[in-house]
């Protein structure tokens, strides 16, 4: 596979961190359709700290739950300004900390952002995981899933990991319909193999 990163588009680690705020439940083809106009107003934590939650609004109304992640946006915001001096922290308690940021989310900045070997567990990494067989049926939720997978995974490919296993959900193994027949891992799918009870 090639070298793969986020296909969410950012100019800065704060940038990076508002668009994972905005892409949960959302798809990132949305998200970067709002963040040019909401990065260009508010482009660092300090502007975003001296919003409102309805000055974000009106940026994002479009994504998934907009009051929310507005509202948790400048309260994010404000956060890095009065502990981080306007900075994103790399530290995992530091980033879990912060509000509307949970461990997806503080996996992806530590992975992209500052290159650590963490794996974020999206709907897509959760059911390719289990496609693939890479996890067990025990291993049902994401944090079971995070834990199976970076057991496995050399540990200087978990950041890419985590791309390939969601880009192959993306476009591949999709959630209703996966293409099955283009895919490259059909031969070693347990999917397709015998008494399979894989869905």
């Amino acid at each position: 596979m090639p070298q793969v990163s986020t296909e969410l588009e950012f100019g800065s680690v704060f940038q990076l961190l508002v668009a994972v705020v905005l892409s949960a439940q959302c798809t990132d083809k949305r998200v970067n359709m709002v963040t040019p106009a909401l990065f260009a107003r508010y482009p660092t934590a300090k502007e975003m700290a001296d919003a409102e939650p309805e000055d974000i609004l009106e940026f994002v109304s479009s994504v998934s739950y907009p009051n929310a992640k507005s509202k948790h946006l400048v309260e994010m915001s404000r956060k890095l300004m009065e502990r981080h001096g306007g900075e994103v922290p790399s530290d995992m308690d530091d980033l879990l900390n912060l509000p509307g940021v949970g461990r997806k989310t503080a996996n992806v900045i530590q992975a992209v952002a500052f290159g650590k070997s963490t794996m974020a567990v999206d709907t897509h990494v959760f059911r390719v995981s289990h496609r693939l067989g890479l996890v067990g049926p025990r291993d049902n939720t994401p944090f079971k899933v995070e834990l199976a997978l970076t057991k496995h995974i050399d540990k200087e490919d978990i950041p890419l990991a985590h791309h390939w296993l969601l880009l192959h959900g993306r476009y591949v193994c999709t959630s209703r319909t996966p293409h099955c027949q283009s895919c490259g891992l059909s031969t070693i799918c347990p999917k397709l193999m015998d008494g399979s009870k894989l869905a």
